[in-house]
């Protein structure tokens, strides 16, 4: 079923007089399920069922945060690596094939004061396949997920709710030359790519349907990485980063000579993004202490000490917009962003050490509403962290050492 017969069919659903949201007659029983659950067969639940895929050496597994239990154990060869698909109920899987589609068997519908939550039967991947050279950074934005291809500079965008049916409708575009890149797929059809080669990568590019330039800098040297602030776009270079609002792009500099941005977490209700800070250079494996803080209103760039290293699988963002760190020593450091003063520090795992081989597994954070998950490969574990109370309220034992995890809720 295409989108255009889909948006119909949801917009023609007739509210019938007998609904899961409530027995009694006099009462409005809320709206019927959405066709995208029933016709997947999902059986709706009386609440949420949020399920993580973890990554591990020889596969990816969807695990059950409620119970617990391994619903699947999908083995693939190579590093493997997961990045949320956009639709709440899919991850994107990377192999040497590509992005493989697989489906968490849990998903969830808001309408309005209340939910509707479903799961499926079949966990796991979906036999779709969106074929890559060397699948690289994927974003999902705006409805939409965009995939970048560092092998071939191709770029492809989907409608993440496409998943549902299988095999996602695709358009491409692609790049001036093969790098190390990202792309994101604006609502108004506009298209934000980064521009480089195989040695090096300069800057950002704004592009639109008809493939016109709109904007552009290269003042972005060794750009890497990609997130939203509410609704600009923060690219992190090797002397700062690049703000891109609309067609404006500004350049934001780092106090250092050679300050690098490479990893960032955005948030959809505060303007200012976390990202990480490098200063050396030449170093083998740096392990900074402090993390920048961009405020996208005044392109200005805020320094925090946290006292601890951390790692590029270490940032998250809190419901309210709260910037948070997963230090080495354990910790999940809890900061304002607007003022970088820190709001709590949560224990969660063992004090760890960064490895030098960054496909290594090490404690990873994945956050989802009020809750952040944080992997502890030392004891093949998951820690559930309740950010509004503050601490960890659970943890969930793994058959396979995790690496990288994604997480819905359900």
């Amino acid at each position: 079923m295409n989108r255009s017969r889909i948006r119909v069919l949801l917009a023609t659903l007739v509210v019938l007089g007998s609904s899961a949201c409530g027995t009694s007659t006099d009462r409005d029983p809320g709206p019927e399920p959405d066709a995208s659950d029933t016709d997947t067969g999902g059986t709706e639940s009386a609440s949420a069922t949020p399920r993580l895929a973890v990554t591990h050496d020889g596969g990816v597994m969807v695990v059950d945060v409620t119970s617990g239990d391994v619903v699947s154990d999908e083995p693939l060869e190579g590093f493997v690596r997961v990045s949320p698909a956009g639709d709440g109920r899919h991850a994107l899987v990377s192999t040497n094939l590509g992005w493989n589609v697989l489906d968490l068997g849990s998903w969830g519908h808001e309408h309005g004061d209340h939910a509707h939550h479903y799961t499926g039967d079949e966990p796991g991947l979906t036999g779709a396949l969106i074929e890559g050279a060397e699948p690289g950074h994927v974003v999902a934005h705006d409805g939409l997920t965009t995939l970048f291809d560092d092998g071939t500079g191709t770029i492809t965008v989907f409608d993440p709710e496409d998943l549902v049916e299988g095999q996602p409708e695709i358009t491409t575009a692609a790049a001036d030359e093969a790098h190390h890149g990202v792309a994101v797929q604006l609502v108004d059809r506009n298209l934000l790519m980064t521009v480089g080669d195989e040695e090096t990568r300069s800057g950002v590019r704004l592009v639109g349907p008809s493939g016109a330039v709109l904007a552009e800098t290269d003042e972005c040297p060794g750009i890497h990485g990609e997130a939203f602030a509410e609704d600009a776009a923060v690219f992190g270079c090797e002397d700062g980063a690049v703000v891109v609002d609309g067609r404006d792009i500004t350049k934001v500099s780092s106090p250092d000579a050679y300050g690098r941005i490479g990893n960032q977490a955005g948030s959809e209700v505060s303007p200012v993004l976390l990202g990480d800070y490098k200063t050396d250079a030449d170093a083998e494996l740096e392990r900074p202490t402090r993390v920048s803080l961009i405020d996208t209103r005044d392109a200005s760039l805020r320094l925090v000490d946290l006292g601890t290293s951390y790692s590029f699988r270490s940032l998250g963002r809190g419901p309210e917009g709260e910037a948070l760190v997963l230090g080495t020593d354990g910790a999940l450091h809890v900061l304002d962003p607007e003022s970088g003063k820190r709001l709590d520090t949560i224990d969660v795992v063992d004090r760890w050490r960064e490895p030098l081989d960054w496909q290594q597994p090490r404690p990873a954070l994945h956050v989802v509403d009020e809750t952040a998950y944080v992997t502890d490969p030392r004891h093949d574990r998951v820690h559930v962290v309740d950010l509004d109370r503050g601490r960890v309220v659970s943890t969930l034992d793994l058959p396979h050492t995790p690496n990288e995890v994604v997480a819905n809720a359900g």
